[in-house]
């Protein structure tokens, strides 16, 4: 006897209403797991495991659900919003906040910027603390890609970055991986909606060291600041705080290397520190 698929709750969360509706719609097409799975190019185990939020789903995925079952872009749609779930709960709110923006200024004392960061250099940043929980790892990079959404389209989001020297010289992910982020960075840094600055270790102290800084800036409200740290960060709505904090960013931007020479600063890096070496035979 078949056993009985598990009850589902689509008032659970956004994943779970994602499940409940492929669950819906792939039984109103006479579609098995196996089948759609075919169909989908992805092991019926894996659709079974999105019905059942166990795993969540992936861009590409939806897009061919959508073209499997006709549904019209209805899960390409929900698929940020799935994503977003994904990402714990003390960031999620900055996250939102972040996709309103219509410009974003951030230091990054000793980590690329989530949204400039490529997967392998995210990958090995979210491995830190998780690693036998590779599933979950794979949700959070996929959840941190999605971010970087913000900067394409028609309409992108203003970002200004300030790296300290140390970001561009920590070998994350190792040094292959560490040499794609800053060839990376350098590609980033020539869209015309991206500035890009490097602060000199000689520089000395300033007034944002010991935690990352964001400044976001909305077309129809208030500006607010967001500290972060390694245990968590901290939303700053309070207007003479927030502009305490544009200040300690505008005398950051003041002190770093101007974009172009930051561009060849980082090449130079790159090459000196992470040369390009052919893959092992």
């Amino acid at each position: 006897m078949a056993a009985r698929p598990r009850e589902l709750d689509p008032t659970e969360s956004v994943p779970a209403y994602y499940g409940a509706e492929l669950r819906r719609l792939r039984t109103a097409a006479g579609l098995s797991h196996a089948r759609l799975g075919e169909i989908v190019c992805y092991s019926p185990a894996m659709i079974g495991h999105v019905e059942t939020t166990t795993r969540m789903p992936t861009r590409e995925l939806s897009e061919a659900l959508d073209a499997a079952l006709d549904t019209d872009g209805y899960f390409s749609r929900l698929y940020p919003l799935v994503i977003r779930a994904a990402i714990p709960g003390r960031y999620r709110r900055f996250m939102e906040l972040e996709a309103q923006a219509s410009s974003l200024c951030t230091y990054g004392l000793d980590t690329v910027p989530g949204l400039l960061q490529t997967e392998e250099y995210a990958r090995a940043m979210l491995r830190i603390g998780r690693p036998r929980d590779e599933a979950r790892l794979e949700e959070l990079v996929a959840a941190r890609m999605e971010r970087q959404a913000l900067l394409n389209g028609p309409s992108p989001a203003s970002l200004w970055v300030v790296l300290d020297e140390a970001v561009v010289r920590r070998p994350v992910g190792g040094r292959a991986a560490m040499r794609e982020q800053l060839a990376h960075l350098l590609v980033m840094a020539e869209h015309p909606n991206i500035h890009l600055q490097l602060l000199p270790i000689d520089h000395g102290e300033h007034a944002a060291m010991g935690s990352a800084l964001w400044l976001l800036h909305f077309s129809d409200g208030p500006d607010i600041a967001y500290l972060e740290g390694g245990w968590g960060g901290q939303l700053i709505e309070a207007y003479e705080e927030v502009v305490a904090h544009q200040l300690t960013y505008n005398l950051l931007r003041a002190n770093a290397l101007p974009p172009d020479e930051s561009a060849a600063f980082i090449q130079t890096v790159m090459e000196a520190s992470f040369p390009w070496r052919p893959p092992a035979t």
